[in-house]
């Protein structure tokens, strides 16, 4: 019996990509962004553990929702053929359990919060579950996906102060641009069997373009940050974080250079180091 429930764990551990956590870090790094403008270096300490122990639930409750709408495209994809669900050691039923217990979790954290967050709570539990099913549909998911990991952004600044200003409208258009800036890189690497089974992204959508359109984004990423901080009066050290950002930027564009699958993924994963710098800009400028 104990094997059994240990089994059911690891498979749910695996299915909620837990052993990967690039993805809690890339949602991590916005809402983070956000909190400490919001609260100016000086977030609410309960704000902060609901919005951390939520990055990680809805997170979790995504890649489960993810692998459910794609389990049928998965088995063609090389990368993907191995997931729970595909593999038959978690069944698609038992998956969209899992995808409700996650959600309410959060949600009763969400419900010591606000009324305005809780309202908005809503629509990001809209998105999180439309988004997977979006590649059937369109060839912007990536734009989906953004709005659905942005949207952290203005909860955060609603659960801290109780409103969101234009400068929480901002970031959060700044951080659906890095989300289909990395989401690009990372359907580059699986560009060719989503051709063969007939998944649209960004990168398809783009083509021979994709790198120039990376570059365009990424641009119209910092310029926003830039003009971010030109409207909250930030100094020289949140300055100085975006110019080291930008390095990485410019880094994961010669990784992508050659379109290589392996390194499309590299780059994918570099931005972690991008999210991270600015974020330490902002943490030091509100010391």
């Amino acid at each position: 019996m104990s094997e059994f429930f240990t089994d059911r764990l690891y498979q749910y551990f695996v299915l909620t990509r837990l052993n990967r956590p690039i993805g809690v870090m890339l949602l991590l790094w916005p809402m983070l962004w956000a909190l400490w403008i919001a609260s100016k270096g000086r977030p609410d300490g309960w704000v902060l553990f609901v919005f951390l122990a939520g990055v990680v639930l809805m997170r979790s409750a995504g890649c489960v929702i993810n692998d459910y709408a794609d389990r049928d495209f998965d088995p063609h994809v090389a990368r993907t053929r191995t997931r729970p669900i595909v593999a038959g050691k978690v069944c698609p039923r038992e998956a969209l359990v899992l995808f409700a217990v996650l959600c309410l979790v959060a949600f009763g954290l969400v419900l010591t919060l606000n009324t305005l967050t809780i309202i908005m709570s809503f629509v990001g539990v809209v998105l999180a579950t439309i988004y997977p099913f979006m590649k059937r549909y369109t060839h912007l998911p990536q734009v989906v996906l953004g709005m659905a990991f942005g949207w952290a952004v203005p909860m955060a600044f609603a659960a801290q102060t109780g409103e969101i200003p234009k400068a929480g409208w901002l970031l959060y258009v700044i951080a659906i641009l890095w989300s289909v800036v990395y989401d690009t890189m990372y359907a580059m690497a699986d560009r060719e069997d989503d051709l063969k089974v007939g998944v649209k992204s960004t990168a398809i959508l783009f083509g021979d373009a994709d790198k120039a359109m990376i570059g365009l984004l990424q641009l119209l990423m910092f310029a926003g940050l830039w003009l971010l901080g030109q409207d909250l009066q930030l100094s020289i050290l949140y300055k100085l974080a975006l110019v080291a950002a930008s390095g990485f930027a410019l880094y994961q564009q010669w990784m992508i250079r050659f379109r290589e699958p392996r390194q499309c993924l590299r780059a994918f994963l570099n931005n972690n180091w991008l999210g991270m710098v600015i974020f330490i800009g902002l943490l030091l400028e509100y010391l």
